[in-house]
């Protein structure tokens, strides 16, 4: 009885809260697979809103909004900004930073989300950014110093030439002129510390990951493949922004796209790749934990999310 009343008492309280404007974060967010025989964690940094009729290109207001009701959603999607660490069991290896402090509370929970899982920032090795935007190298510095003080980051030459230097600034539309400032902000303190190590893709960055280029939406944008014991996993960054339209349809572009046409290029090339080898994708803003395949459709493609496991065990 006393149980029952306690249930009720808190189920009275979820109810009132949630009439008073209240709301509430989920349990900490990450999710472990295995690859092979390394562990990889899908971390949290939090959700955005974004405003997909106003960024979208290369569709119709009308086609973009029955995309999104084919998923049940709206143009306003919220939209997941994931990081990983690959932990091979020598050293721990995290994949983008989320926003840190540049989106407010909507980002920036990567931290708390890497301790819950494990992985306080002091235990990670290296940090590898798939291209400097404020949602994946956002984190890599907070309050003026680096977020991870053990680790070396690794950024393409490309896009450390191109966004730590403001003679580039005419080279973007100006709604993305702020990213300059951004990326001075976040990456200046690793820089100074002596952590930031740029590279050319292709680049073997550990024994079982690569960089390969996938410039488009940034210069320096890249993929990262892991391989371990007969399995494959890819690290996304922007090949996808909105899955529910550009899975089926990989020439919309978005106008974060620094080189729009090249985006629309490589995303054709990696969406194919991808559908015709069958690996596994970590994808930075498809629904957390972002892990799947992508499957071939007569026209275009879409998205099978990794079924939820319990155990850990190798993926298949």
């Amino acid at each position: 009885m006393k149980t029952a009343l306690f249930l009720f008492s808190l189920l009275s309280l979820s109810a009132s809260a949630f009439a008073d404007g209240f709301t509430y974060q989920q349990a900490p967010g990450y999710y472990r697979m295995m690859v092979g025989k390394v562990e990889v964690t899908a971390v949290s940094d939090g959700t955005v809103v974004v405003p997909l009729k106003k960024l979208l290109t290369n569709i119709t207001p009308e086609a973009l909004t029955q995309r999104m009701a084919e998923a049940s959603m709206t143009p306003d999607a919220e939209t997941s900004i994931n990081a990983f660490v690959v932990n091979n069991g020598k050293e721990r290896v995290l994949i983008d930073t989320g926003a840190g402090e540049l989106f407010g509370d909507k980002g920036g929970h990567l931290i708390e989300n890497l301790r819950a899982a494990g992985y306080p920032p002091e235990s990670i090795d290296k940090v590898l950014l798939t291209h400097i935007h404020a949602d994946h190298s956002g984190g890599v510095s907070l309050k003026g110093k680096p977020s991870f003080p053990n680790a070396k980051v690794f950024v393409e030459k490309k896009d450390v030439d191109f966004w730590l230097n403001p003679a580039h600034m005419n080279d973007v539309e100006e709604s993305q002129r702020h990213t300059f400032k951004e990326s001075q902000q976040t990456m200046e303190p690793a820089i100074k510390a002596g952590l930031v190590q740029a590279f050319t893709a292709p680049s073997r960055i550990t024994a079982d990951i690569q960089a390969l280029p996938a410039a488009g939406h940034t210069p320096g944008s890249v993929l990262y493949v892991l391989e371990s014991d007969g399995q494959k996993m890819v690290f996304w960054g922007d090949i996808i922004h909105a899955e529910a339209v550009q899975m089926p349809e990989p020439r919309v572009a978005i106008h974060f796209d620094v080189d729009q046409a090249q985006a629309v290029k490589t995303r054709e090339r990696v969406l194919a790749d991808a559908a015709q080898q069958g690996y596994w994708i970590a994808a930075a803003h498809i629904a957390f934990p972002g892990f799947g395949h992508v499957k071939k459709e007569v026209e275009g493609y879409r998205w099978a999310a990794a079924n939820y496991s319990r155990q850990l065990k190798p993926a298949l």
